[in-house]
């Protein structure tokens, strides 16, 4: 099997084209190229994008004619409007019944499906198609309502589609496009079934495409039972070998720890922090916001306003430093977000990949840092190296102009952005502070009052050294 675009061979259990059938079409050079509506020509014009991401050259050519597409390339490399163009100007010009979309999207986050609906919405309304978001966390009636009025676009998770198939108020047998846009992270979700049942439900001769950044079991498994015949597109790095991105792992003394991870994200711009715990989550936004950095939170135990809301305020600047479970790893596009920070290392390959791919997006620039102790070097070396990275190891301290030159930190103001007590200073500010590493610190004995004591410590000695550096610097 001949791609346009790889080595020429099909990832491992991907079905081959068969000889009678002919080559793919040649990557477009622009969109003009291509035979899409004027009315998308205008739009994309009007939005300041006029040459196609290797992606997009590669797969518009066959998606427009309707061949089915299996799409592999790393997050952030354009694969929304690859499939979001031609599913839009294959329903053109077609009205939905009521409760009987024309098109679906699966993707598996809700942040996701936000994204993917803003993204395309300028190009729908330009073809006059409506479209409804489908997800879990906001108004279940609204979205029987949207249905209910006629969507001829429905982006949706598995989970809500499914809960709304089963309330009669959607179904699928009149969708002639399918798209399923990051196959493996909804087979990591446990989605697969879901998936398949809905997959059974469209109608059997439509187009079908998938993307996935991985192709691994389960999605090979997708791929065998729903795709005919597809054609396959490989044509970007994985997130770890982009040439613009920059690794970094970043040993630290664990009493230090807590100072360092406040100093980076005190930093000047955009910084994503990712955590393995909500509670994490929430203790280390909690202690920025107390030390005077503009911190938010997002975590699955948010509700769907509350996350909205955070993702809105890091977009627009409001908030500096987002701490994030890995909710927030795939999906999530965020301009000159040039900074992530694994401040629990990552024990997955996948994960750091789709965690790095949030920086350094369509064309952009960006670095990843990795913070570990000592005891953690072994086990997030071989992890990277699975990853396809090569990361430069530096032993840091706080204060100290290395840590400044690779991250951009610097001390913070200290001064609280929450309530605060009769005195003015923050409540709450002598509590242990321990969601750094809580799950991956070998060097860490078992709980009890002296670890807690411990971790008291250390957070009293973190604050005082950042004190006497602003004292030194005043």
């Amino acid at each position: 099997m001949k791609h346009p675009d790889d080595s020429g061979t099909a990832p491992h259990g991907v079905p081959a084209r068969s000889d009678a059938t002919p080559p793919a079409p040649t990557p477009a050079a622009s969109f003009a190229d291509l035979p899409l509506p004027a009315e998308v020509l205008r739009t994309l014009d009007a939005h300041g994008v006029r040459e196609p991401f290797p992606i997009q050259a590669a797969t518009l050519p066959d998606a427009l004619k309707g061949r089915d597409v299996l799409g592999r390339g790393r997050t952030g490399s354009g694969k929304t409007l690859a499939f979001g163009l031609p599913l839009l100007t294959r329903t053109a010009g077609r009205r939905a019944e009521p409760k009987q979309p024309l098109a679906l999207v699966l993707v598996p986050t809700r942040e996701l499906a936000q994204q993917v609906t803003q993204a395309l919405q300028p190009y729908a309304e330009a073809l006059r198609l409506r479209t409804a978001t489908v997800v879990g966390g906001l108004s279940i009636g609204r979205q029987i309502a949207e249905l209910r009025a006629g969507a001829e676009v429905v982006v949706a998770t598995p989970g809500r589609l499914h809960d709304l198939i089963e309330r009669n108020a959607c179904r699928l047998g009149r969708v002639r496009t399918t798209v399923l846009d990051e196959a493996d992270q909804m087979c990591d979700l446990g989605f697969l079934p879901q998936v398949t049942e809905l997959l059974d439900q469209v109608h059997p001769d439509g187009q079908r495409m998938l993307f996935s950044a991985t192709l691994d079991r389960d999605v090979e498994q997708l791929v065998h039972r729903h795709l005919h015949d597809p054609v396959v597109h490989s044509v970007d790095p994985s997130a770890g070998a982009v040439a613009t991105m920059q690794h970094h792992v970043l040993v630290v003394h664990g009493p230090d720890r807590y100072a360092v991870t406040t100093e980076i994200a005190a930093r000047e711009g955009r910084v994503l922090l990712f955590l393995d715990t909500k509670h994490a989550v929430d203790q280390l936004t909690r202690h920025l916001r107390a030390n005077g950095v503009h911190a938010g939170a997002l975590h699955s135990g948010k509700s769907q306003p509350q996350r909205t809301r955070t993702l809105a305020q890091f977009k627009d600047g409001q908030i500096r430093v987002l701490v994030a479970t890995d909710v927030a790893a795939r999906g999530l596009h965020v301009d000159d977000l040039d900074l992530v920070v694994n401040v629990d290392p990552p024990t997955d390959p996948k994960d750091y990949v789709h965690r790095a791919g949030r920086t350094a997006r369509a064309g952009g620039s960006g670095s990843v840092v990795t913070l570990v102790l000592s005891a953690q070097r072994r086990e997030t070396g071989r992890v990277l190296a699975e990853a396809g990275v090569e990361a430069t190891v530096t032993k840091v301290r706080s204060g100290e102009a290395e840590l400044s030159r690779i991250t951009g930190a610097r001390t913070p103001s200290g001064v609280p952005l929450d309530a605060a007590s009769d005195t003015g200073r923050p409540k709450n500010t002598n509590a242990p502070f321990r969601g750094l590493g809580t799950t991956k610190d070998p060097s860490r004995g078992a709980g009890g009052r002296s670890r807690k004591a411990g971790e008291a410590r250390k957070l009293a000695e973190a604050r005082k050294a950042a004190l006497v550096r602003r004292n030194r610097a005043g």
